[in-house]
C-alpha cells in the first residue's frame, strides 16, 4: 500500500471522470480507479485483492441506475462510503438515493473543493464507525472497537485508545516511516508535558501484543528516527 487512499469513480461522463481523477490524484491523498458503467464497476470490485475506501457514483449510467447499484452493494456487505452524483437535486431524488444506502448526495454541477471536503468527511466518519476494518499483517484491525483479531490463531487482542490511534496513523502512512515527534503530535496533540519517551513506552507495549518476537520487530519497525508498519505492498 502507498499512503494514498483508493477511490472508485463510476461515471459515464469521461471529461468529468478524468477531471475528478486528476484532482483527487493531485491532492496527494488518493489513488483513483475509473469505471464508465455499472458492469465495469462490478468488475473492478470483484478483482482479487480489490479494496476501495470510498465510491463516487453517478446516478444515471448507461446500464442502470446508480441508486439500485448502491442498494446491491449494501446488500452484498460493502459498507464503504458512497457519494452519489446527480443532475437532479430535488428532495424526492435525494431521499431515494439516501434510502438506497448512499452516505451523501452531490448535485451537478458541483465545485471540486466541495466534493473533496465531503469525501474527507465521509472517510473520517467511516474510520470511526464499527464497520471500518483494516488488514495489518496477520490481523484484522477494527479501530472503533480498539481490537485486533488474528483469525488463524482465533485470537483477539484488546488495544488501548492510544495503541489503536498509533496503529491507525501508521497504517495511513505505509510504506513511509513516521517521525517520532509527528506521531506524538498526532496521537497526543501538542501537549508539552508528553515526551517521546511516552510514545516509546506505548510502542514497546504494542509490540508485546502484536510481534511474534518483540525484541526483533518485523511488523512495527523502527526506521529513520521513527516507526512504520512493514506490510506487503498489495495489502490494500
Amino acid at each position: 500500500m502507498s499512503s494514498e487512499r483508493p477511490i472508485l469513480i463510476v461515471d459515464d461522463d469521461r471529461a468529468l471522470r478524468e477531471t475528478l481523477a486528476e484532482q483527487l490524484t493531485m491532492d496527494g491523498s488518493f489513488t483513483v480507479v475509473e469505471a464508465d458503467t455499472l458492469a465495469a464497476a462490478s468488475s473492478r470490485l470483484a478483482e482479487e485483492d480489490a479494496r476501495f475506501e470510498a465510491i463516487i457514483l453517478d446516478v444515471g449510467l448507461p446500464d442502470g441506475d446508480g441508486r439500485d447499484f448502491c442498494a446491491r452493494l449494501r446488500k452484498n456487505g460493502i459498507k464503504v462510503p458512497v457519494i452519489m452524483l446527480t443532475a437532479a437535486d430535488d428532495e424526492v431524488d435525494v431521499v431515494r438515493g439516501l434510502e438506497a444506502g448512499a452516505n451523501d448526495y452531490v448535485a451537478k454541477p458541483f465545485r471540486l473543493a466541495e466534493l473533496l471536503a465531503r469525501l474527507r468527511v465521509q472517510l473520517r466518519l467511516f474510520e470511526s464507525s464499527e464497520d471500518a476494518v483494516f488488514t495489518i499483517g496477520p490481523y484484522t484491525f477494527r479501530p472503533a472497537m480498539k481490537l485486533l483479531q488474528e483469525p488463524l490463531k482465533n485470537r483477539r487482542i484488546r488495544l488501548t485508545e492510544k495503541e489503536a490511534a498509533i496503529l491507525k496513523f501508521l497504517y495511513r502512512r505505509v510504506p513511509k516511516p513516521v517521525p517520532r515527534q509527528e506521531l506524538l503530535n498526532e496521537v497526543w496533540g501538542y501537549n508539552a508535558s508528553v515526551t517521546t519517551h511516552t510514545l516509546e513506552t506505548h510502542i514497546y507495549r504494542l509490540r508485546q501484543k502484536i510481534e511474534t518476537d518483540p525484541t526483533h520487530a518485523t511488523l512495527l519497525v523502527t526506521e529513520n528516527g521513527g516507526y512504520r508498519l512493514d506490510l506487503p505492498t498489495e495489502h490494500v
